[in-house]
């Protein structure tokens, strides 16, 4: 038979089907680009965060620190107060006020120093850490500026190369009909092929049989048929020279219909094999009713005797 579809279609779709399964691997990987400094902009994100808060804290902290060398100022200088005033006292109470007044400044004075010791140990120790964090903020800043620019430029040439890409994509379309282009296009993004070649009546992508007649029209290629289980494009494989065509039905074992030919032709024979037990035992109770009517027969003959 004349074959009405020009193969160059297929020969296109095929060209076409590369083209587009590049064109998707780069857009996937351009997509792909920024999520490649997501782990870098959260962790420069939490370093940042994390140095605020120490920043707060340390101004906190500060200001505890100068709050209490104000009141060791003021303790300092009440303990002196009464020192100087111990020259001057008249009387024995005066005495005992001016003590009492020194002792509960000394202890102030002590207990604020002890204190102040301890929070400017912890504002220093505070300020090397947010020296460190600024150093390792400056170092995460610079690596992701330099990993950013060279993703940029990775981008840049993907950009390229797909742009080249898309215009094969339009070259190569032009000769094909846009709704099978479409469909083409959504098949590949789907199953990565777009077109496969049946082989033995087995589709080559999904590996499904295809029904006999069915594959009879691939293997015609007068139209652009789709595989009925994974929707691909179907083109016709010839079996090479020595190979068996092992494949169900087409050529050697006929159509899924003949099997149910087959199938009801031996329940016939079955039916017949049943209808003629039927008859032999039909004939075997015959056979015994003659016999019951002689052996009747001599039993009356020897009564009359």
């Amino acid at each position: 038979m004349e074959k009405t579809l020009d193969t160059k279609v297929f020969d296109n779709l095929e060209k076409l089907q590369v083209v587009l399964s590049a064109k998707y691997q780069i857009q996937a990987k351009i997509e792909d680009v920024p999520k490649q400094l997501e782990t870098q902009e959260e962790l420069l994100a939490r370093l940042k965060k994390e140095y605020i808060e120490k920043n707060s804290k340390y101004e906190a902290l500060k200001e505890k620190v100068d709050g209490l060398k104000e009141e060791l100022e003021e303790a300092v200088k009440l303990r002196e107060e009464g020192e100087k005033g111990m020259d001057n006292i008249s009387t024995h109470r005066e005495y005992e006020a001016l003590e009492k007044q020194i002792s509960e400044a000394s202890d102030k004075e002590g207990n604020l120093r002890k204190e102040l010791d301890k929070e400017e140990k912890n504002l220093a120790e505070l300020d090397e850490l947010i020296k460190a964090d600024e150093s390792w903020i400056k170092s995460q800043e610079k690596d992701l500026n330099e990993a950013r620019a060279s993703l940029d430029k990775e981008a840049g040439s993907l950009k390229k190369e797909l742009a080249s890409l898309e215009k094969k994509e339009a070259n190569i379309s032009a000769n094909i009909d846009p709704e099978i282009t479409y469909k083409f296009q959504r098949i590949i993004q789907r199953n990565n092929e777009g077109i496969v070649y049946v082989k033995n009546g087995v589709c080559g992508g999904c590996h499904m049989i295809l029904p006999a007649q069915f594959a009879l029209e691939v293997r015609e290629e007068n139209e652009i048929l789709f595989c009925p289980y994974c929707s691909r494009i179907l083109r016709w494989q010839e079996t090479k020279e020595g190979e068996e065509e092992d494949y169900f039905t087409i050529d050697t074992a006929g159509s899924l219909s003949d099997l149910d030919d087959d199938v009801d032709s031996y329940d016939d024979d079955d039916d017949d094999v049943s209808d003629n037990d039927d008859e032999v035992k039909d004939d075997e109770m015959l056979d015994d009713e003659d016999e019951d009517e002689v052996e009747d027969s001599d039993e009356e003959e020897e009564s009359e005797e």
